[in-house]
């Protein structure tokens, strides 16, 4: 239980510093991110290959340096043997000063008899140093028959010393000590590392320039795109963001100013729109009201006289006491009361044609084109109504508003001869065709005048119901295309 806890533990706590990490790279802008990822990232490289390089370098120095350090000291304890042997000490010593001479690296030398006294070194006039004898090896005893070459560092004023001992003729003769120091090498490692760095350093500020040439690149557009979109927020939908290159920016800049095009053409439609609904509500207010004062002269005029003249009739009748004349009078009363009726009727199917209600649309249709050939006279009419049930009582509504709209614009300015209806169902749809050959007329300047309102109207009537009306006109007539959908 006490390892998952910990376990737990870690987990949230690297969850936290990674919530962290991303609140604080979020919170910047893209070209201080860039900018840190391309500092970071040339850092990073240059100082890992720098440390890198600098340890392969000090490792292959090291290992060049004792094989070096090895082969001069086999060569020195060689060529001492003559010297010591014939007892010459001033060959000795120009030996040991021509090698440490020819020998960058090489410290110093001298040579110890089995005694442990020096024969010969190579420290001039400041003496052989105190305590160097007991570096590493206290006497020659330690070597054996085999000629054994040993090796040590240690650490001095001139940094660290690789002392090489080699003996001279077993060690029967003494041995030789060499001293190699890593002062050169390391001056050539760390001039190769200034280098380095410096390099680094170069490469860190082109990176930069780079960097800042790339965020700007990237951010220009983006910004451009950012005060766009808030001009188009103030409701400047005139703005467009400039194309600066054809990548994904550029991309995006032209969807962003189609989208911005198309809103424009819709709130455009929607202004236009609402200016032909608002005339229509308020022909919608004047039609009603105009056909309120005709309804009301209708009834005062025709059904108001006639019925007077019922009331005054009957009472003729009441005071009549000849037969014949009664008879006569009530057939008049008849006629004057089945006349009254008829104008109900008339004004009744005006209002809302019953058949629709009662007998579905091709019937009411049918009765509504019989009245209109007789308004009409000369005007053929070619209805044709394949439905095999019944529609919407909605749908049917709007067919009927429809087609009664469109034969009355065909014959009234038009002046059509002959209209074709044709209404049939699709699938799940109505489709409805109204032709005529009157003279046709501009769609597109009527829709903008005043007087589109009955087209407005039916286009209205068609998408109230998710349908659509398209209106086809030329010299030779006009075709209006109804669909909605069941």
């Amino acid at each position: 239980m006490t390892g998952q806890s910990g376990r737990l533990f870690f987990y949230v706590r690297l969850n936290r510093w990674a919530e962290t990490l991303w609140r604080m790279a979020g919170s910047v802008n893209v070209r201080t991110k860039i900018l840190g990822m391309v500092l970071a990232l040339t850092t990073v490289l240059g100082l890992g290959v720098t440390l890198q390089v600098r340890a392969a370098m000090t490792h292959v120095f090291a290992s060049e340096l004792d094989s070096r350090g090895v082969s001069v000291v086999s060569d020195l304890a060689g060529r001492s043997t003559d010297p010591i042997l014939l007892n010459d000490t001033y060959a000795l010593h120009r030996l040991l000063k021509e090698t440490v001479s020819n020998h960058p690296d090489s410290l110093y030398a001298f040579v110890v008899d089995q005694d442990g006294r020096v024969l010969a070194h190579t420290f001039g006039e400041a003496g052989f140093p105190a305590g160097l004898m007991d570096v590493g090896i206290l006497n020659t005893a330690q070597y054996n028959s085999h000629g054994e070459i040993r090796h040590w560092l240690y650490t001095s004023d001139e940094g660290i010393v690789h002392e090489f001992v080699a003996p001279i003729m077993s060690g029967a003769a003494g041995v030789v000590r060499l001293g190699l120091t890593e002062r050169r090498l390391q001056s050539i490692v760390d001039t190769v590392t200034s280098q380095m760095l410096f390099t680094t350093l170069v490469v860190a500020l082109a990176g930069i320039a780079a960097a800042m040439l790339l965020t700007w690149l990237l951010t220009r557009p983006i910004l451009d795109l950012v005060a766009t979109t808030r001009q188009v927020g103030r409701g400047n939908l005139q703005a467009r963001a400039p194309h600066w290159a054809d990548d994904e920016i550029g991309t995006l800049a032209d969807a962003f100013n189609q989208m911005v095009a198309d809103l424009d053409t819709s709130q455009r439609v929607v202004v236009v729109k609402e200016q032909a609904r608002n005339r229509l509500l308020k022909k919608l207010i004047t039609a009603q009201e105009e056909e309120r004062k005709r309804i009301a002269r209708e009834l005062h005029d025709g059904v108001g006289q006639m019925l007077t003249s019922l009331i005054v009739g009957m009472r003729t009748v009441q005071r009549s006491d000849d037969l014949t004349s009664v008879y006569v009078r009530t057939e008049e009363l008849c006629a004057t009361a089945g006349e009254t009726l008829e104008q109900v009727r008339v004004l009744s199917r005006e209002l809302r044609p019953s058949l629709l209600d009662d007998l579905g649309l091709a019937a009411a249709l049918e009765r509504y084109a019989t009245e209109f050939a007789r308004v009409y006279e000369g005007v053929a009419i070619d209805l044709h109504c394949d439905l095999s049930a019944r529609l919407p009582p909605m749908v049917e509504t709007a067919l009927y508003r429809i087609v009664q709209e469109a034969m009355t614009n065909a014959a009234r300015h038009g002046k059509a001869k002959s209209i074709g209806v044709l209404i049939s169902r699709r699938n799940s749809a109505v489709q409805t065709i109204i032709e005529d050959n009157g003279t046709g007329f501009n769609v597109d300047e009527v829709r903008r005048r005043q007087s589109s309102v009955g087209i407005f109207g039916m286009s209205e009537r068609a998408d109230l119901l998710g349908g659509k009306l398209d209106i086809e006109s030329g010299p030779s007539g006009t075709t209006v295309y109804a669909e909605i959908p069941l």
